[in-house]
């Protein structure tokens, strides 16, 4: 059966190796396919009809037609290269001999390295050689890649950079830490910034087998240099090689494009040394070492033990945002926020309750000015009753906030004021609260506001609901003025955790404390809800009843009282 030829522009392969770079071996092996001269008449197969195939099938009669034992040495060679490892061809060779040609110090250094070749005997390889990452070949081999196949392909300006970028040893010099750049983020690129600054910058080595594919004494000349194999390695261990191994699928052919249209063809196997047994065993027992290790200090980072809390106690982990503030009046927007946690609820010494966001530009959407903030906080706090009463249900944590805005003189105004009651459900929430803020009335405290920044203010933000330091039974806000302003949205990610969570649903009935009756907590708001509406309504009618006289409050009383009997 006829062998299998493959041409030299077949795919290349992507490997990964953890091992060093430098023990990889390439072993290269190349031969004349077809004779430098014509076929003898006795081993000349006929000629093929027009309609018969040409191809590989007729390259390997011709290969049968020239046996191994007639070919002339220097029509097989067998070459073993390392990775970036030099072999000098016959032109270099002439070349840097003349020291009066070497110009830079790597003509230099290859000019000593070749006289000491001369002086052990002469150069062992004849058709292969190679160019390194540090040859001129390579910078031109990549300037002179195409994008595409067309013979009439026009470089972008993209392929035009990057073919001029030297992407090897990337020689970057550390910034220091007390070097500062004029500007660290461009708002308003330009289109000529946008180019400059699109090109990757990955640092990879190239190297090139080569072969010398001259005739017999004409060796040397650039015309005959063919690529047998592109090795390229970037920082991450991906070795790319182009083309593949030969292995099982056959050896790689070229075909001269000259009168006598001479045929090579050759292969390419990996030479690299394997690793015995019990090397391979001891690097895995070092793998496994070291990733246990690894393990073992994530672990004490994490804890082996899941946190729980203690018994009649609700914990509330909240991952929050200000995500936005839109409809304001004024630019450079941020939000100053604070929790207040009601009675029976405690926090952790390192919680911060309170945090100001960055100073934010708006932009137009729509119709309103929106300002991004995309501000996180963390919010962790413990709810624990002592006294179980049936009566009484937990308050939630209040988060209050204050919007701001900065003038050019670094003066600040009031934009509004707002609260946000925790969701009492774990889950996702997206709230959007709208604000007010105070105001006077007249024209000069508009004026006021406007050029020199000054506004009504709350010494107490609490006021905003119901101040903690209120303590009567009314709480009139009658003559205060103020404003309906924008509206601030946040982010919620609430969690919750108690042992109560734990107990099945027949058990949960009997269970007497205000947390275990609620199970889930996810009934609260609205039993809460409805129960101060109640209150309210309650108060309505109390004072209802004052302001009527006595007798008629009794009969209404008694009226009220008979339609509700059964």
């Amino acid at each position: 059966m006829a062998e299998r030829l493959w041409g030299a522009e077949a795919g290349g392969a992507v490997y990964r190796s953890r091992d060093p770079v430098r023990n990889l071996r390439l072993r290269v092996r190349i031969q004349r396919v077809t004779a430098a001269g014509p076929l003898p008449a006795q081993a000349s197969p006929p000629p093929p009809p027009l309609s018969a195939p040409r191809g590989p099938e007729l390259l390997a009669l011709a290969a049968r037609a020239s046996p191994d034992a007639r070919r002339p040495p220097d029509e097989e060679e067998e070459a073993e290269v390392g990775w970036q490892e030099k072999l000098f061809s016959q032109f270099e060779v002439d070349l840097y001999q003349n020291e009066s040609a070497c110009q830079t110090h790597l003509d230099r250094q290859y000019h000593k390295e070749i006289l000491k070749l001369e002086k052990a005997g002469g150069r062992k390889n004849y058709r292969i050689f190679t160019y390194i990452d540090h040859d001129q070949f390579t910078n031109l081999e990549e300037h002179c890649q195409k994008v595409t196949d067309s013979d009439h392909e026009v470089p972008s300006y993209l392929a035009e950079r990057m073919a001029n970028v030297r992407r090897r040893r990337q020689d970057r010099k550390p910034i220091e830490a007390n070097s500062l750049k004029s500007k660290i983020i461009t708002w308003e690129p330009s289109e000529e910034f946008i180019k400059n600054n699109h090109v990757i910058n990955t640092p990879v080595q190239t190297m090139y087998i080569m072969g010398d594919l001259g005739p017999y004494g004409k060796l040397g000349q650039r015309e005959y240099e063919r690529v047998l194999c592109t090795i390229k390695v970037d920082g991450n261990g991906v070795i790319t090689v182009k083309p593949d191994f030969t292995g099982t699928k056959g050896a790689y052919w070229i075909e001269l494009d000259r009168q006598k249209r001479d045929l090579w063809k050759y292969t390419i196997e990996n030479a690299s040394i394997q690793v015995q047994q019990e090397e391979e065993e001891r690097e895995q027992r070092v793998f496994r070492d070291l990733y246990s290790r690894h393990k073992e200090y994530l672990s004490g980072l994490v804890g082996s033990e899941f946190e729980m809390t203690l018994p009649g106690t609700l914990r509330l982990f909240v991952n929050g945002e200000v995500v936005s503030a839109q409809g304001y009046e004024y630019d450079n927007l941020y939000v100053h926020f604070f929790l207040e946690l009601p009675d029976h609820w405690s926090s952790p010494a390192f919680q911060q309750l309170s945090g100001v966001t960055q100073t934010c530009a708006t932009k137009t959407e729509d119709w309103d000015n929106v300002a991004y903030f995309c501000y996180p906080f963390t919010l962790e706090m413990f709810f624990s009753q002592e006294n179980e009463s049936e009566d009484c249900l937990p308050q939630w944590p209040v988060l209050y906030f204050e919007v701001l805005s900065l003038d050019f003189w670094q003066r600040y105004r009031v934009e509004g004021y707002g609260s946000l009651v925790l969701p009492a459900s774990p889950g996702l929430h997206i709230l959007t609260i709208p604000t007010w803020r105070p105001v006077e009335l007249g024209t000069v405290a508009e004026l006021r506001r406007f050029f020199i920044g000054g506004s009504p203010e709350l010494e107490d933000m609490t006021y905003v609901r119901i101040p903690a330091t209120f303590k009567g039974e009314r709480l009139s806000r009658f003559g205060f003025h103020t404003e309906t302003t924008g509206s601030v949205t946040f982010r919620l990610y609430c969690l919750q955790q108690s042992k109560a969570f734990l107990e099945t649903s027949a058990s949960r009935h009997r269970m007497q404390s205000v947390l275990d009756r609620l199970g889930g907590f996810s009934q609260q708001s609205s039993v809460y809800n409805v129960l101060e509406a109640f209150q309210k309504a309650r108060c309505r009618m109390q004072e209802a009843r004052e302001s009527l006289p006595q007798d008629l409050i009794s009969s209404s009383f008694y009226t009220v009282h008979q339609t509700q009997e059964p």
